[in-house]
């Protein structure tokens, strides 16, 4: 088993990433694993002052094009800062989304298209991709409930019209048929403790913990 791996987490409002992030962090942290959580955009110091750009404000604030060059800004800090760092160390990473959905709200959702997101991968990025990535997926109706319930300021994009999260959620899931080897789905719509178990049986056949 390698020391280090990065794990993202991605799916739609509402779909239950952050509390899944947790439970599995606790899980791996009980089997003497060192591990980090860390969140996109974001993460690193400037990464977060974009991030407060993105999530806030009115919803025609941004087109594509900016959108996606913001996001991949946000990345590259976040990359150079924090998470590489803290592979180099050994560390596991885990990361509340990372770049499928920059292709699945801006490449897809916004109509930008899948190769400028996949150039400013290359630019941005280079060659490096998660070891694993779930995708929780959760009916759109049901996620823009439960996001709503929050009550969470950063609620920009979940103010975007119904037609947008479905385009959303049809992309991600055509992400995980495209690499499934990758993207694990996983149905978010089941309670916290089934999601949980799935996560984690996941990760222990996948990386022998």
């Amino acid at each position: 088993m390698r020391s280090n791996k990065f794990i993202t987490f991605e799916g739609g409002e509402g779909s239950g990433k952050s509390t899944q992030i947790v439970l599995l962090s606790d899980y791996l942290r009980k089997q003497g694993i060192d591990c980090f959580t860390t969140r996109e955009p974001g993460g690193a110091p400037n990464a977060e002052l974009i991030r407060k750009i993105l999530v806030t404000g009115e919803n025609e604030r941004w087109d594509a094009e900016s959108e996606a060059l913001l996001h991949f800004a946000a990345r590259h800090a976040h990359l150079k800062n924090t998470v590489w760092p803290k592979l180099r160390r050994g560390t596991w990473v885990i990361s509340d989304r990372f770049a499928d959905s920059t292709m699945a709200y801006q490449g897809v959702a916004m109509g930008l298209g899948q190769g400028p997101i996949e150039s400013l991968y290359q630019f941005a990025v280079g060659d490096f991709i998660p070891d694993l990535t779930f995708i929780l997926d959760v009916p759109v109706a049901l996620g823009l409930a439960r996001a709503r319930r929050r009550g969470n300021h950063e609620n920009r994009y979940e103010n975007m019209d119904t037609q947008f999260h479905e385009r959303v959620r049809t992309a991600f899931l055509e992400i995980a048929n495209r690499e499934p080897l990758r993207c694990v789905v996983v149905d978010a719509e089941n309670t916290i403790d089934d999601t949980r178990w799935a996560i984690i049986e996941t990760v222990t056949q996948r990386f022998d913990v």
